[in-house]
């Protein structure tokens, strides 16, 4: 299948699940996240859910992290739709977030992240088995991860597809992938 029709089907299949199942599936990916190594880590980027858009609720990631890692800095992205480009903050707190015209929950303002995070949690719709992902098209991500040494890591409600049949050169790659069942590792 082609980016296209993977997004439009996984989009689909995402906003077909119940409150519940989105609550179930969240909390299983966060018993994923639970079992990686985050020893060396000092800091993490992390995107915000899209509500309407039936993303990963890693709020719970957030909750978790400041209780049992509170050594962890959080980063959060704010998308310029303009320039194509995110622009990186540490995470304000619940209270420091407005909706975009988007509806993406995003930093109202802050303090400005300019180094390099060790660990990326990437959203996604879907991921193939060589560690290929769909996103909403708009390359945000693909350009934030090129040449940075981060691990990247995906978050699906779902398990991968065998090929995503139109990766393009510029399509990062993922180091792992979590799903509610397994972690996938894609590189050595």
């Amino acid at each position: 299948m082609t980016k296209k029709e993977i997004r439009r089907l996984f989009l689909k299949e995402r906003k077909a699940l119940s409150r519940e199942e989105q609550r179930q599936r969240s909390e299983a990916l966060l018993m994923q996240f639970k079992k990686l190594d985050l020893e060396t880590i000092r800091t993490l980027h992390l995107f915000l859910p899209i509500v309407s858009q039936v993303e990963p609720d890693t709020f719970l990631f957030i909750d978790w992290l400041q209780q049992r890692h509170p050594e962890i800095r959080l980063i959060v992205p704010k998308a310029d739709f303009e320039s194509g480009l995110l622009t990186h903050y540490e995470y304000p707190g619940r209270s420091g977030l407005s909706l975009s015209a988007y509806q993406i929950p995003e930093p109202a303002e802050g303090v400005v992240f300019e180094g390099t995070p060790d660990l990326v949690l990437v959203p996604l719709i879907a991921f193939d088995r060589r560690g290929y992902r769909v996103g909403y098209g708009k390359g945000f991500y693909d350009r934030f991860l090129q040449e940075l040494p981060a691990k990247k890591i995906g978050l699906s409600f779902f398990e991968a597809l065998d090929e995503i049949n139109d990766v393009h050169l510029k399509d990062i790659r993922l180091d792992m992938c979590l799903t509610p069942k397994t972690i996938m590792n894609f590189k050595p």
